[in-house]
């Protein structure tokens, strides 16, 4: 099955992040907690983990991008 990652809340007042790495290509193996891509908010760097296990599949946003909160950062199949 293939499953899409959303980007969650990283904090009460963040709407968007800036994507200034991935960490992962596409065709690499990740375990649930596995650090997908490093995201800059108004205030810190986070890591986003990867809520499911599989093989990347796509990414859906660049570095660079200004991403949305609730938006599809990549996807990941689980078969």
């Amino acid at each position: 099955m293939v499953q899409q990652v959303i980007l969650q809340r990283m904090g009460d007042t963040v709407d968007s992040v800036v994507v200034l790495e991935w960490l992962v290509s596409v065709g690499d193996t990740v375990a649930v907690g596995d650090a997908l891509v490093r995201v800059e908010t108004d205030k810190v760097e986070v890591d986003v983990e990867s809520p499911f296990a599989g093989t990347v599949s796509a990414l859906a946003v660049a570095v660079g991008d200004d991403v949305s909160t609730g938006s599809p950062i990549c996807t990941i199949d689980e078969g």
